[in-house]
């Protein structure tokens, strides 16, 4: 159920897109919407997925016998001399006519085919692992590609609301110049704070429009398409605490999908073992061989047999060589259980450290600084506070708000990345 009615929600979206391509409106999607998107549109993913099938359709050919061999010799198109006649073969021609007929087929020993059957189902299970791999990685570089476009657009609106507030103040300034109630100086003053806020803001842009391509490449979306998130950067509400280490390390070192790929390269290494040893018994060749003419018996019919002696080869050096690969196999994967003990420590450490500068920060802290502003706003229209000390708390108010938004972000990250070193989401 679940499933259709995200399929469902996709061909939606994917139909409003097309109609806001068309138009050249801007795309509104949450951050839900984009990810349901990014698991049906994203090539790096379509790709696996035909990887997968790849390996599948390597299965039925794995399962599939060697074809026979048949042959025809021996024919002759003339007459010799001194020849016994044969009975007709058909029509009036054939009394004259040799021909030999070979027939083979080989037969595995030792269990072969049914090994690299096994090998096969492996490499398919390595091919989905791979699958997940990616689209675990995937994910972390597009939430953090999210929370990073949430921020740029957020940060946008601040340097946007300062223009703002500037151009009404020159505006009123403009005509105090004209009536010669205040210098040149001041409104030149007001005048290059504006210009810096459309600065910082083109800089924003510049950063945003970069963040959105990457984006669209995560979505499969065309470049002229503008999208804008709807979801403000807030702080993730986890409930995350040391104590579920161990918990972490031991869920992380038995279920990551990197994991899983060491423990199913080991396995297939052991079945590599397993066919390099079968391969030392030689196979078995069948044959059934029909003569007519060339020999004692007018018709011949005789079965025949045929196997290399493996005096000399024993394949030794591969049986070798694949040993050696289960004992790296193993190593790797050895390496990989401490990698992740690691990975989990430092990535919820960064993260107790975010949450700890965010925790320091009033709840309403954000609040108070945006009624500020507005104080400053009348009370500088009013002139009951100078053009310095505006401008001086407007320049701090971007400064927090954008420590705010930073903040913000980095406590996803942090939260995103514990989550791809233990994972699976908190």
């Amino acid at each position: 159920m679940f499933k259709r009615i995200l399929t469902l929600s996709i061909l939606v979206f994917s139909t409003c897109m097309l109609q806001a391509q068309e138009k050249g409106q801007t795309i509104k999607l949450s951050k839900q919407e984009i990810e349901g998107i990014f698991l049906e549109q994203n090539l790096d993913l379509l790709a696996k997925r035909l990887e997968i099938s790849q390996a599948e359709a390597q299965l039925i050919q794995a399962r599939l016998w060697p074809n026979p061999t048949f042959e025809i010799s021996e024919i002759n198109l003339w007459r010799t001399t001194d020849i016994e006649e044969q009975p007709l073969i058909f029509g009036n021609w054939g009394t004259s006519q040799q021909i030999s007929l070979h027939l083979e087929q080989e037969i595995e020993t030792a269990g072969k085919r049914r090994k690299r059957i096994d090998l096969q189902k492996l490499t398919i299970a390595e091919r989905q692992t791979d699958f997940e791999i990616v689209l675990r990685e995937s994910k972390l570089a597009l939430r953090n590609t999210l929370t990073n476009i949430q921020m740029l657009q957020q940060q946008q609106e601040i340097y946007q609301k300062q223009i703002d507030n500037t151009q009404r103040l020159l505006a009123g300034y403009k005509n105090q110049l004209n009536q010669g109630n205040i210098s040149q100086s001041e409104y030149i003053r007001l005048k290059a704070a504006q210009l810096q806020f459309k600065k910082e803001l083109v800089d924003l842009s510049k950063d945003l429009e970069e963040a959105m391509k990457e984006l669209k490449n995560f979505i499969n979306i065309g470049a002229n398409t503008p999208i804008y998130i709807t979801n403000n950067l807030e702080a993730p509400i986890k409930m995350i605490s040391e104590l579920q280490i161990e918990d972490w390390i031991i869920h992380a070192q038995e279920n990551r999908p990197d994991v899983l790929l060491n423990e199913n390269l080991i396995n297939q290494a052991k079945k590599q073992v397993e066919i390099e040893k079968a391969e030392r018994t030689p196979n078995l060749t069948v044959a059934v061989d029909y003569d007519r003419a060339g020999n004692i018996m007018r018709n011949f019919v005789g079965l025949g047999l045929s196997f290399d002696l493996p005096l000399f080869d024993r394949n030794k050096g591969n049986i070798k060589e694949a040993k050696l690969g289960v004992q790296i196999a193993e190593l790797e994967a050895k390496n990989k259980q401490n990698e992740i003990a690691n990975d989990i420590i430092e990535a919820l450490r960064n993260y107790m450290q975010a949450k700890d500068l965010y925790d320091q920060i009033d709840a309403d802290y954000e609040t108070q600084l945006d009624h500020l502003l507005d104080a400053y706003v009348k009370n500088f229209q009013k002139k009951n506070v100078s053009m310095i000390e505006y401008l001086d708390f407007v320049e701090a108010y971007v400064e927090n708000k954008n420590i705010l938004l930073e903040t913000k972000k980095e406590l996803n990250e942090q939260v995103e990345n514990l989550q791809f070193a233990i994972g699976k989401d908190i």
